[in-house]
């Protein structure tokens, strides 16, 4: 379900009303806690952190206008998803997730390969996912872009 929202407060303010206050919770955390130099915005028609073309000019290989994704937040219809890229392609970080989430959550991780759903807004361990923000810096996130996603 892709918003036609154009800016992250227009996204949470067309949300359903009972989602609001956890997207909002959500993206302080998330904001507060990511490495200086991603950027948010709408991307894909979510509340996307971005590495803005201004540090990273090659911007994403599959679309090079796009700039380079790493995580973003989204209201689908029948839950919340967290997305991450580092939790994708990055197994030892992958482990950590699912070991932290059973520390956080009593409910059973229900998770694609970038994608962390849940499907009430009570249930999203905002800490767990504050804590994920700071696993991966910008030049980090590059390096291992380049290394896996070769041009």
């Amino acid at each position: 379900m892709q918003a036609k929202a154009t800016t992250p407060d227009q996204y949470i303010k067309d949300l359903p009303e009972d989602r609001q206050a956890a997207f909002k919770k959500l993206r302080v955390a998330i904001k507060k806690n990511l490495p200086k130099g991603f950027t948010e915005c709408i991307s894909y028609g979510m509340i996307g952190y971005v590495v803005p073309h201004s540090i990273y000019p090659a911007g994403y290989h599959c679309s090079p206008e796009l700039p380079l994704p790493f995580m973003s937040i989204a209201s689908q219809k029948n839950f919340i998803a967290i997305y991450h890229m580092g939790v994708y392609g990055m197994p030892e970080l992958y482990d950590w997730f699912v070991a932290e989430h059973a520390k956080h959550s009593t409910k059973k991780l229900d998770m694609g390969k970038s994608c962390i759903r849940y499907k009430k807004p009570e249930d999203i361990p905002v800490e767990l996912i504050a804590e994920l923000c700071t696993k991966i810096t910008v030049p980090e996130w590059i390096a291992f872009y380049e290394q896996t996603y070769k041009h």
